[in-house]
């Protein structure tokens, strides 16, 4: 990643958690990790947060149930328990260490029903609670009913090993698909857990994850909805069609919509194309959605009824439509919430 890009992404981290930056001196921004970690627990059943009595409690059963939450009982959640509602910092021990992540439990969730799961992932910088303030997906899981992953990177200044992004962990090479699906794997022994519809989403470098993870953990990645980042990886070859949302601005001045070979970052254009071979798909792009500044079109017609879905921002900045603003990085689109669109994508592609 370029000097101006480390820098702005390191004081989007910043700025989450109201600290002072500076975008043209990176050595000016606290790293996002500086402050003290939250307090950690074993994976299971765990105190409530403190946000959890901000949602009205769901009945598993009731027939009011809303759109898109599970309604089917799992044989194989059996003698799992109940968890309380809100978050929880989890540790998972990887063979490069412990690492932790935030779950959210839904309000109504049941320890009987197999429940979907999205996984959302900071960007460079970043962290789990600033990823939560920024895309505001909070409510959509207390609403919809799937279980909320905030997973947390790795470095003094937080990143994915994406492949081209970034920071330490790509350079190191660090196993982060291997964290993910460690991940998984508790989250299954812990929670009754729809292993058909896990959904993976990021902001930048954890876009930039997202669409690593379509390509090497297709066999337990259901979909996924990039935001702000491209494919980072020379090779995908995914065990199975795996349908695809991005949302991008035009104006991204970090993640260039026309790419940036010198860093290795290809452009929007040729990362769809990448899918919509990869998928199969026939069909030409059909506007799907138009409102302002966001339009998104659609390659159907797919192998496995996969579909390709490309949001392009008219002037977005390196921001998450209808998410929280950050000015530094460019506008912010209030004309589509990526958060909403992408829940209903996911709900439309279970394996």
């Amino acid at each position: 990643m370029s000097h101006r890009g480390s820098s702005v992404l390191a004081c989007l981290g910043a700025f989450l958690s109201a600290t002072a930056c500076s975008a043209h001196d990176p050595a000016s921004a606290p790293s996002a990790d500086a402050a003290p970690p939250p307090a950690v627990v074993e994976a299971g059943p765990a105190p409530p947060s403190s946000d959890a009595s901000s949602s009205a409690t769901l009945d598993a059963g009731d027939a009011g149930r809303a759109p898109g939450s599970p309604d089917a009982s799992s044989s194989s959640c059996a003698g799992m328990t109940a968890q309380p509602a809100g978050n929880t910092t989890w540790t998972v021990a990887t063979s490069a260490g412990n690492r932790t992540a935030i779950v959210r439990i839904p309000p109504g969730y049941d320890p009987a029903t197999a429940t979907p799961v999205v996984l959302n992932f900071h960007g460079y910088g970043g962290s789990p609670t600033q990823e939560e303030s920024l895309t505001l997906m909070d409510a959509e899981s207390d609403t919809a009913g799937f279980v909320l992953v905030y997973p947390q990177g790795t470095g003094s200044i937080p990143s994915w090993n994406a492949g081209a992004c970034c920071g330490t962990a790509a350079e190191s090479d660090l196993d982060d698909v291997g964290f993910v699906g460690t991940l998984l794997d508790t989250l299954e022994a812990e929670l009754c857990v729809d292993a058909t519809r896990v959904f993976a989403t990021g902001m930048s470098n954890g876009g930039f994850l997202a669409q690593r993870l379509g390509c090497e953990l297709s066999d337990r990645i259901a979909a996924i909805a990039p935001v702000a980042g491209v494919m980072g990886i020379p090779t995908c070859t995914p065990s199975r069609p795996v349908p695809v949302m991005e949302f991008h601005g035009t104006s991204d001045p970090v993640v260039p919509y026309d790419g940036d070979p010198a860093i290795g970052y290809p452009s929007v254009a040729d990362t769809i194309a990448g899918w919509v071979q990869r998928d199969g798909c026939q069909g030409a792009a059909t506007t799907t959605y138009a409102n302002g500044d966001a339009t998104c079109v659609t390659y159907g017609d797919c192998t496995a009824d996969a579909e390709v879905t490309l949001c392009t921002i008219a002037g977005g900045g390196h921001t998450w439509p209808g998410g929280t603003p950050f000015p530094l990085l460019g506008n912010t689109s209030t004309d589509i919430s990526a958060t909403d669109a992408m829940w209903t994508f996911f709900q439309k592609h279970a394996m």
